[in-house]
C-alpha cells in the first residue's frame, strides 16, 4: 500500500480500537515512522518510539530488584504507565534475537513479566525487507503470526502532496515528476541514494545553497542539476500567475513539467489559481491542465477557493465548460 493508504488504514485501527499488534514492512527511507507519526498526532495519540537494535535484552525487560527475599523485575522507565498511545517498535528485526524474544511477549500478551501495558495503548512495529539490503535477522515464524502484517511502497503522489504541505522546493518536485523512478532509487555503488528521507535532507541543503550529492549520491544530483538549469529558462510563473498575455507553454518535456509543478507550489490565493487554470486551458493540452488542478486540490479544498472559482470561471463561455470538470474532480 502507498503511505497514504497506510495512514488511513492506521486511522481506521485507532478509530475502531482494535489493538491487535501490526508490523510495517518497506524499504528504508520511504516513511514509515513518519507515517505513524502523522496518525498519532491525527488521533492525540502519544508515541514512544523504541529502536529495538539499539536495546540489550535488559533494557527492555527491566532489572531484577530483591524485595522481602524475592527478586522483581522493575521495568524500564520508557514503557507507558497512564495514558493512551503507541508503543512504536522500529527496527524490529534488526534486533537480535534475544531481544525479538522478550519482544514477543509484549507484542502477543501486552506484557513483560509483572510490566502490564496500559489498555488504551498500540502496539505497532516497523522493520525492513531482506531484499532492502538492509542488516536484518530472520523474525522467527511465532513472532511474525502474532502481528497484522502491511507492505509500504514508495509512492510520488503521496510524497508530492507530503512536499507541497512541508515546503519541498518546487524544483525537486518537478525533477521527481519528470523521473519519478528517482524518488527511491537504491543503488550498491554509492554510500548516498535517493529516497523521500534523502530528499527531503537535500531539500535542507538546497535552501542553504550546499552541495545536495552528499544527501542524494552524485549521479542523480548531476541530473538534478541539469534539471535546474532548465528551470531557470522556464517562462515567467510570476507573469501566469498575474494574468500576462502571451506567455508560451513550453515544448520541452521537462520543461512542461517544471512549469506545471511550479504553478502549484507558486499559487497562493483562488485568484491565481484562475489565472494558472485560463492559461493552461488556453496554452496547454488538457492533460497539463488535470495534473495542475489535481495537485492543486487539497489546498482548493482546505482553503474553500472552489465558490469563488466557480463564480469567475462561469462568467466566461470559454471556461464555462471547465466548471463541472473541476467540480468532478473536487467530489471525487
Amino acid at each position: 500500500m502507498t503511505p497514504e493508504e497506510l495512514k488511513n488504514y492506521l486511522s481506521s485501527l485507532c478509530e475502531h480500537q482494535i489493538y491487535r499488534s501490526v508490523m510495517i514492512w518497506g524499504a528504508p527511507g520511504i516513511g514509515k515512522s513518519s507515517v505513524v507519526a502523522e496518525v498519532a498526532d491525527k488521533h492525540e495519540l502519544s508515541v514512544i518510539d523504541l529502536r529495538l537494535s539499539q536495546l540489550a535484552p535488559t533494557d527492555l525487560r527491566g532489572l531484577p530488584v530483591v524485595g522481602e527475599g524475592v527478586a522483581k523485575w522493575l521495568p524500564p522507565e520508557f514503557l507507558p504507565n497512564s495514558g493512551a498511545g503507541i508503543l512504536f517498535l522500529d527496527e524490529i528485526n534488526m534486533a537480535p534475537p534475544a531481544v525479538q524474544g522478550i519482544a514477543q511477549q509484549l507484542i502477543l500478551d501486552r506484557q513483560i513479566g509483572t510490566y502490564q501495558l496500559p489498555p488504551d495503548w498500540f502496539v505497532w512495529a516497523a522493520g525492513n525487507r531482506k531484499e532492502d539490503k538492509a542488516a536484518t535477522f530472520d523474525m522467527p515464524s511465532a513472532l511474525a503470526n502474532r502481528f497484522l502484517h502491511l507492505d509500504i511502497e514508495v509512492s510520488f503522489s503521496d510524497f508530492r502532496r507530503y512536499g507541497y504541505q512541508h515546503q519541498i522546493d518546487e524544483r525537486i518536485l518537478a525533477f521527481l515528476a519528470f523521473r519519478p523512478n528517482l524518488l527511491h532509487h537504491q543503488t550498491k555503488s554509492s554510500h548516498a541514494w535517493p529516497s523521500p528521507r534523502t530528499w527531503e535532507m537535500a531539500n535542507e541543503l538546497l535552501r542553504s545553497g550546499i552541495e545536495i550529492s552528499p544527501a542524494i549520491g552524485h549521479g542523480t544530483s548531476v541530473e538534478f542539476d541539469a534539471f535546474c538549469k532548465i528551470y531557470e529558462e522556464l517562462p515567467s510563473i510570476d507573469g501566469i500567475l498575474s494574468g500576462e498575455k502571451g506567455i508560451k507553454f513550453p515544448d520541452e518535456p521537462s520543461k512542461k513539467y517544471a512549469i506545471v509543478l511550479g504553478l502549484v507550489s507558486q499559487t497562493k490565493n483562488a485568484n491565481q489559481a484562475i489565472e494558472a487554470i485560463l492559461w493552461l486551458n488556453h496554452e496547454a493540452s488538457p492533460e497539463w491542465l488535470q495534473l495542475y488542478f489535481s495537485d492543486l486540490l487539497f489546498r482548493v479544498r482546505d482553503k474553500n477557493w472552489f465558490p469563488e472559482m466557480v463564480k469567475k470561471l462561469s462568467s466566461s463561455s470559454e471556461t464555462k465548460s471547465l466548471v463541472a470538470e473541476l467540480r468532478d474532480m473536487i467530489m471525487g
